[in-house]
């Protein structure tokens, strides 16, 4: 393929930046950017806002009366299948570009190279990989589910400078500022769903939603729940969406009760009364979740840590102390000598109002 420029990048920058235009938005589609380029002219713009409507190359070629000649720069190789709306290659050639620039390959098994190749059997010439980790990284949901078969998964907590989430009461509203919990919602808003546990529901109540001035395509809200504990009249069933409950129970009676509630109630295997997690995230995949967000105690973070399933875990410390009697992070059985520790790279560490915001990814 041929060779990219310095202004590659910088037009391919500005499609990333469209591209997140539809952070909240386009689940389960990828965020994509579009920028056409003509004599060193930007003359149109667009970027995939939700799915079923047109994506960023259709909505960029809206914008201009005559695209013959220009550069296409695209965050996603273009589609050459026909799915919700038609392939986007078919739009590239028919408005006559006469270059196109990806920023990577689309890992959908469906194009996966065979649009950059339509695009050059048709005369149009092709470069590929232009800020590829930038584009990636926008996506990592999708193209971990496309070449997985499972979501990318992200696990929030708060904490105390003592490393506590809670008093030994279980009392933990509030441990980090307003600003911190502002920016979960942010978190919420991006994920594709939010997973939790039965003990976590039966506790707080939680709505499981974001709550945003944006406009959000509101998350899939997930509870784990072995044996079927779940309230009938929980929060979550006053709430527009879908709440889905997974389960191991083959308790008929109670199936039926969740479901006239307004739950969705799936059955999955499990061990010794427990979800197999790793079927856990293998359905979510399978149900279009590109991103997990998991809010959770110490049991389901210490079963995940153990397990080596969450990709990203971000931690909000707050400067207090709930002393040594509070509950932890995790749970994590068997843990007895210093070769027995979970260890993290960390990744990010920034100030959110008063508290610290670290990001990090297990090593």
């Amino acid at each position: 393929m041929v060779r990219s420029t310095q202004q590659d990048a910088i037009y391919m920058a500005r499609a990333i930046s469209l591209a997140k235009r539809g952070l909240y938005t386009t689940d389960p589609n990828p965020r994509v950017g579009c920028v056409l380029v003509k004599d060193n002219v930007v003359i149109g713009e667009g970027w995939h806002v939700k799915a079923g409507q047109g994506h960023a190359e259709v909505e960029a070629l809206k914008t201009v009366a005559d695209a013959r000649g220009a550069t296409a720069y695209v965050t996603l190789e273009p589609c050459s299948h026909h799915g919700k709306t038609p392939p986007c290659c078919d739009a590239l050639i028919k408005a006559g570009v006469s270059r196109v620039v990806a920023a990577m390959q689309d890992p959908n098994p469906l194009v996966a190279g065979q649009g950059l190749e339509m695009l050059k059997a048709a005369g149009i010439e092709v470069c590929c990989g232009v800020l590829e980790q930038d584009a990636r990284a926008l996506n990592r949901g999708f193209i971990k589910r496309m070449t997985e078969n499972r979501p990318f998964v992200r696990s929030k907590l708060a904490m105390s400078l003592d490393g506590r989430t809670a008093m030994a009461s279980g009392e933990s509203k509030w441990i980090t500022s307003a600003e911190a919990r502002a920016d979960v919602h942010k978190l919420r808003a991006q994920s594709s769903a939010i997973l939790t546990g039965i003990n976590t529901v039966l506790a707080d109540d939680p709505a499981l939603n974001a709550r945003m001035d944006d406009e959000v395509v509101q998350p899939v809200r997930v509870v784990l729940d072995s044996q079927l504990k779940m309230s009938v009249t929980a929060q979550m069933t006053n709430l527009s969406g879908r709440s889905l409950i997974l389960t191991c129970s083959q308790d008929e009676q109670r199936w039926q009760q969740l479901q006239q509630a307004g739950f969705e109630v799936y059955g999955l295997p499990g061990h010794q009364g427990r979800l197999d997690l790793q079927a856990v995230l293998n359905f979510l995949a399978g149900q279009q979740v590109n991103e997990v967000l998991v809010e959770a105690g110490a049991i389901l973070n210490g079963a995940l840590l153990a397990e080596n399933l969450v990709d990203e875990w971000i931690v909000y410390m707050a400067p207090c102390v709930l002393g040594d009697q509070g509950r932890g992070l995790f749970t994590v059985p068997g843990m007895r000598q210093m070769s027995d520790k979970k260890s993290f790279h960390l990744r990010d560490v920034r100030h959110v109002g008063p508290d610290l915001k670290l990001t990090l990814t297990s090593q």
